[in-house]
C-alpha cells in the first residue's frame, strides 16, 4: 500500500484550506526566554505554536 502524498494530494489540500477560516495561535518568545518557552512547552501552557524570535538586522 503506498501511502506517500502525491502533487494533486497537495494542491487538494492547500485548496481546502484556502477555504477554511484557520486562525493560527502563536505564543512568540524573544530568544533570550528560550528556557521559559520550553519549560512552557513541556508544562502545556502554550496553546498553538512556540516561537522564538530572533532580532536581527
Amino acid at each position: 500500500m503506498n501511502r506517500s502524498n502525491t502533487r494533486d494530494d497537495g494542491r487538494k489540500l492547500l485548496k481546502a484550506a484556502a477555504e477554511i477560516p484557520i486562525r493560527p495561535k502563536v505564543t512568540r518568545f524573544p530568544l533570550e526566554q528560550a528556557n521559559e518557552a520550553l519549560i512552557a512547552l513541556k508544562s502545556g501552557r502554550i496553546d498553538g505554536s512556540g516561537v522564538l524570535v530572533v532580532d536581527g538586522p
